[in-house]
């Protein structure tokens, strides 16, 4: 559990990827958004109640079915509705029972989400409001969540502590990940943030020390892969 300013997050590592499932909670209305859903959908809701919070969103940052497979089941077990990923992503959350099937997972579903979202729109969780950012790379349609009021974003599989997202799958590029964490992300300055996957860092950290993203490191090649 971490606490900001006016939000508190929660995370629950699910399915055998260990993807970091993370609610995050509004401190004054006790409302949350459940920020991707991979599965495991029990431990999640169980999480949900021991902090007596109530789903008002399910967000997902991209269409991989380890943060989106237990979207759908999710939304019909709480009513809350779906917003994200980006509509690139489409093809992904498609295909999530197919590659589920692939991995050996049950309980994963596609979904339609209520709302595709773009760069540039907001979207609320209880008293809060957040930023989207588009961050393609990883995957296409990839989006990030990030709330200036706690100088805090979800990042999903964009960035990590020490690494950043896979860029081998079907339509994945590394040039533009490598864009969309320059551009996108570092110019919002030394904010905190959680990932798909390990620990939390800092913007600010992975400038220094990440050895695909840290200021030497892009000096060195950025310009080469441009």
């Amino acid at each position: 559990m971490a606490s900001f300013k006016t939000i508190t997050t929660h995370v629950v590592p699910v399915t055998a990827f260990q993807q970091n499932c993370t609610i995050v909670a509004c401190n004054k209305t006790k409302k949350c958004a459940v920020v991707d859903p991979g599965g495991e959908v029990d431990r999640i809701l169980a999480e949900v109640k021991k902090h007596d919070l109530t789903v008002e969103k399910i967000w997902v940052t991209h269409g991989h079915l380890d943060h989106g497979g237990g979207a759908s089941e999710l939304r019909a077990r709480t009513g809350a509705p779906i917003e994200g990923p980006h509509q690139d992503d489409a093809f992904w959350v498609d295909n999530i029972p197919q590659h589920a099937t692939f991995y050996g997972l049950g309980g994963m579903d596609s979904f339609d989400p209520d709302r595709w979202l773009e760069d540039g729109d907001t979207v609320t969780m209880g008293e809060t409001t957040w930023q989207v950012i588009h961050c393609p790379g990883h995957t296409p349609g990839h989006i990030v969540f990030y709330n200036e009021e706690n100088n805090f974003a979800l990042v999903g599989d964009v960035l990590f502590n020490g690494s950043i997202g896979r860029t081998d799958f079907p339509h994945s590029d590394h040039n533009a990940l490598i864009h969309s964490i320059t551009q996108k992300l570092w110019p919002l300055g030394d904010v905190r943030f959680i990932s798909g996957h390990g620990e939390e860092s800092t913007f600010g950290e992975e400038r220094k020390s990440n050895p695909f993203v840290s200021d030497s490191a892009l000096g060195r090649t950025y310009s080469q892969t441009k």
